[in-house]
C-alpha cells in the first residue's frame, strides 16, 4: 500500500530586484537550491515564474512538504504568500522532477511568455486546481523542460 502524498499549490509575489539579466541568474539559483533540497527531502514539483509572480507546485510527505512551504514564506524574495490548495493525492503528477520549470526551453518560454502575457498571470484570481492544471499542461506540452 503506498503512502497518500501531500500537494500544496500557492503562488506569492516577486520581491527580487534588479535587471531581467539579474533576475534570471536568481531564479537559476533557485531551481539549483530547490532541486538539490527537494531531491533529499522527496519533494517533487513544478514552478511557474514571471517578473510579479511564483506559482508552484509542491508534493511529498507532509512533513516536508509543509518545512519546505514554511521556508518559502519566510524568504525574503516573496511576498503575500498565499495557499491556494493543500490536499492529499493517491499520487504524484511531477514525480519525474525535483522542480520543473515552466519555460525551460524557447518554445516554453513562448508559450508561458503569451499565458502570462494574455491573463497578466494573476494567480491569485486562480483556485489551486486551476494553478495546478495550468502548470500541468505547460509541462505536458515543454518537450525540452529544463530538469
Amino acid at each position: 500500500m503506498t503512502e497518500a502524498i501531500q500537494r500544496l499549490v500557492y503562488y506569492s509575489r516577486n520581491r527580487m530586484g534588479g535587471s531581467p539579466e539579474e533576475t534570471v541568474e536568481a531564479i537559476h539559483g533557485i531551481l539549483a537550491a530547490s532541486r538539490r533540497n527537494n531531491a533529499r527531502a522527496g519533494i517533487t514539483g513544478a514552478l511557474m515564474f514571471n517578473a510579479g509572480c511564483f506559482g508552484q507546485v509542491l508534493e511529498g510527505p507532509a512533513d516536508a512538504v509543509e518545512a519546505t512551504f514554511e521556508r518559502i514564506q519566510q524568504d525574503p524574495r516573496h511576498d503575500e504568500v498565499s495557499l491556494l490548495d493543500l490536499s492529499l493525492q493517491a499520487e504524484r503528477f511531477f514525480g519525474n522532477w525535483s522542480m520543473a520549470f515552466v519555460g525551460g526551453s524557447e518554445d516554453g518560454r513562448a508559450r508561458y511568455g503569451s499565458l502570462a502575457g494574455d491573463s497578466g498571470f494573476d494567480p491569485s484570481r486562480m483556485t489551486g486546481e486551476a494553478l495546478f492544471g495550468a502548470l500541468r499542461q505547460l509541462i505536458l506540452e515543454e518537450e525540452t523542460v529544463d530538469r
